[in-house]
């Protein structure tokens, strides 16, 4: 239970944080764009960007409240079947990365996204996949 309510206090900030550009935020913005190494951004999101993001994240922070069973409410069992396997992963892949700007194996490490990559961003998907997993294997 406690895994699931931290994965969902996880995500709902997640999605906070991208609900927060979408109405014009800086915080923490250009840290999460990788760029190459002359600083030119590999992604230029939008703002529908953020909010598709934020509603995900967001959704996935509800699917773990679920779980938690602090809430309750009747999904689709095909949600929380794929769901257990699908969310965790989705971030385990994350971590991992494209093996350029992105994850664990990347090689562009000295841009400002890529310190915080390596010091926050990468460690969090993992953190979230094994969690993710974790509740699936202990229940």
């Amino acid at each position: 239970m406690i895994l699931s309510i931290i994965l969902s206090a996880i995500f709902i900030g997640l999605g906070l944080i991208h609900f927060n550009w979408l109405i014009g935020g800086k915080f923490g913005f250009e840290e999460s764009l990788p760029t190459k190494e002359n600083g030119e951004r590999v992604l230029n999101p939008k703002k529908i960007d953020s909010a598709i993001v934020g509603i995900g994240l967001t959704a996935f922070g509800i699917f773990y409240l679920l779980k938690s069973e602090l809430i309750e409410f009747n999904l689709p069992e095909w949600i929380i079947k794929y769901g257990n396997w699908v969310i965790p992963i989705i971030f385990l892949l994350r971590a991992v990365g494209e093996f350029k700007y992105v994850g664990f194996f990347k090689t562009v490490k000295n841009t400002k996204f890529g310190k915080w990559d390596t010091k926050l961003f990468s460690p969090l998907c993992f953190v979230i996949g094994i969690f993710g997993i974790a509740i699936q294997l202990i229940k």
